[in-house]
């Protein structure tokens, strides 16, 4: 299959112009004629179906939370990105394009990218009107703060719960729409297959989690805005519930995977403290505007943080990356935390910890400034760990966290399912092999308000002539059956292990093997490993209750067997790419103090993954650089 991204002609900034300019329109009293389901109710789904429920589509917007005010969006505290210069630090649109591309080392489409950093200043403007409280110096302008791989503030913040502001802006639109019937909301509802009528999206099967009873809906198109799927590690940053299997059903059904192995592991989370921990608490990144990152200059140094004197600490980023500091992109920060922890200079309980410390930051503005910036945070550091971090440093640690892979989509957001649309995290888009902090929020609000109504517009000029799918159709019919089928499946095993034991098994795997760093041998024999989980579990799980009734373990099962098959894919892409670039860390490909070697002449591709029956076949779409040409990523 030819990949088409559908990129428009013309110079870099007139091409979403362009776009808008020649794209299909199609008028209200049609609209009102055309279904679209939205699955996922976060930032980028809930902005989707209020906007499109705005101009007129017919709206059902799915959420297994008990309601969209849950979704996961509500956890990405620090920031959101935009080029509007309020600092006058010589930031611009052109500027937030290149810091974008060169923190995803290269790994995306130029004008992808672009456009993020051209809506990022409008979508601020749209915030500002929907009432998020953004801070504002004392005169009342909008105050930004700087973010992981710039050295320019562009991050807007409301204090440490910026997601939480935003989403209840994004939720207030979507349930104003709710409540106009425009939109009808069903919660508590899982999507567990995608209908694909003629090689078109036309509906999905979806379980309801209170009842278990399966149900059909069909559209005219699909829209699938629900996250990523970093939990395949287990223990991650991710709520509990967050999964892949939305993008796993519709990648079995054709949708090619995009970059799979392209997965972020955060530096600024709580260190794990035992084995029977289920997820991972992540500390903003905003924290490390201020806060300092060190670890002991003696190796098992056991001395109380507070007692060890200037003199014996490395302050290792700083030292290693000068121009950037406590600010070094992500990926670079986790590798550094990982390389200082593994050679023997971990602190806490388990050694597994590097120290972020605000003493400096205290004494140079204050106690009540830093309280101001990050109260919130620091609460929610007492509240877990017990300890104040006002008057000593906190301990973190590198978390899985972020999906930069996801669904391959075109320029339109549209995967290779035509009239399946992937927006936010569950896509591929924007970030390349490395996102930049505060860049996620942006993503998820520009794909769901200002990308995809524009942009499904084209597809669905054509659909106003077709007839309209009625779920008694027979691939609604056999979507049904298997996903019946699946659900006694598991139930029927009845064996002597718990779906969290498989899961456990499994990311201990990938952590190890596919996480900051890889190498040949480790992914060979992690896909392997990976295999026998899979037989085991399909063989020995045991899954209580029934499947028509409120079940968290059935739902657990479902999902960590598309983890399952999904972690065999991420390895098999990161095994694929014989070079290091952004997350994918090969160990192979590295210079002699541990930077990343880029190979662009065989490797400057999107890898999309189609799954042909489980045997994956590898797709290329090849990335050209027309208007900035790749160098070497160096932040030092």
């Amino acid at each position: 299959m030819q990949l088409d991204s559908k990129i428009p002609e013309g110079k870099l900034e007139d091409k979403w112009r362009n776009y808008q300019v020649t794209s299909q329109l199609i008028n209200p009293a049609n609209k009102k004629k055309l279904n679209i389901i939205v699955v996922g109710s976060g930032l980028s789904g809930a902005g989707a179906a209020s906007t499109l429920a705005e101009l007129g589509y017919d709206v059902q917007c799915f959420c297994y939370q008990d309601s969209a005010r849950r979704a996961h969006s509500v956890a990405a505290q620090g920031g959101i990105n935009a080029a509007k210069n309020y600092q006058h630090d010589g930031d611009s649109v052109w500027r937030m394009f290149y810091d974008t591309l060169k923190g995803g080392d290269f790994r995306s489409r130029e004008a992808n990218t672009y456009r993020l950093a051209e809506l990022s200043a409008p979508l601020i403007d749209h915030f500002v009107q929907q009432g998020v409280p953004f801070a504002r110096e004392y005169g009342g302008v909008l105050v930004n703060r700087s973010f992981g791989g710039v050295q320019v503030q562009r991050t807007f913040y409301a204090r440490g719960q910026t997601g939480q502001q935003l989403l209840m802006a994004a939720y207030s639109q979507l349930y104003k729409m709710v409540r106009a019937k425009k939109v009808k909301m069903f919660p508590r509802s899982e999507m567990l297959d995608l209908v694909v009528i003629d090689g078109k999206a036309k509906g999905i099967i979806v379980r309801d989690l209170v009842t278990g009873e399966l149900k059909r809906y069909a559209a005219d198109a699909v829209v699938l805005a629900t996250g990523g799927y970093s939990r395949v590690f287990r223990l991650s940053t991710l709520a509990i519930g967050c999964n892949g299997s939305a993008l796993w059903k519709a990648h079995k059904k054709g949708a090619f995977f995009g970059a799979p192995s392209f997965t972020q592991i955060h530096p600024t989370a709580l260190p794990q403290s035992s084995e029977a921990q289920s997820k991972l608490t992540l500390m903003s990144e905003s924290l490390r505007n201020d806060g300092r990152i060190w670890v002991p200059k003696e190796e098992g140094d056991t001395r109380k943080a507070n007692d060890i004197p200037e003199e014996d600490r490395d302050y290792y980023l700083e030292r290693r990356y000068p121009s950037f500091g406590n600010l070094a992109p992500r990926d670079i920060a986790s590798r550094a935390a990982k390389e200082r922890i593994d050679s023997g200079y971990g602190v806490g309980k388990l050694k597994n910890a590097v120290y972020l410390d605000f003493r400096q930051a205290i004494n140079k503005f204050g106690i009540q400034t830093i309280q101001d910036r990050y109260g919130n945070l620091f609460k929610m550091y007492k509240k877990i760990t017990g300890i104040d971090a006002y008057k000593e440093p906190m301990q973190i640690s590198p978390a899985a966290h972020f999906s930069m892979g996801g669904l391959w989509v075109d320029y339109e957001l549209m995967t290779t399912i035509p009239g399946l649309y992937a927006i936010g995290e569950c896509n591929f888009s924007d970030h390349g092999a490395n996102r930049l902090g505060a860049n996620s929020l942006l993503q998820a609000s520009i794909d769901g308000y200002f990308i995809l109504p524009n942009t499904i517009n084209d597809y669905l000029a054509g659909a106003i002539k077709e007839e309209h799918t009625a779920t008694n159709h027979p691939e609604f019919e056999k979507a049904e059956k298997e996903v019946k089928a699946n659900i006694d499946k598991v139930l029927k095993i009845n064996g002597t292990k718990t779906v969290d034991h498989f899961h456990r098994e499994l990311g201990k795997v990938m952590w190890q093997e596919c996480a900051m760093s890889r190498n040949k041998k480790g992914l060979e024999k992690a896909i392997e490993q990976i295999k026998m989980i899979r037989y085991k579990f399909w063989s020995d799980v045991k899954v209580t209750g029934s499947s028509n009734e409120l079940n968290t373990e059935l739902e657990k099962a479902l999902r960590l067997a598309d983890f399952i098959e999904l972690g065999i894919l991420m390895c098999t892409d990161a095994l694929e790419r014989d070079e290091s670039c952004g997350a994918h860390f090969r160990e192979e490909f590295q210079t002699e103090d541990g930077e990343a070697v880029r190979v662009d002449d065989k490797y400057s591709y999107v890898s999309a993954w189609e799954y042909n029956d489980g045997d994956f076949k590898l797709h290329k779409e090849i990335l050209e650089f027309e208007f900035v040409k790749p160098s070497v990523r160096s932040y030092k």
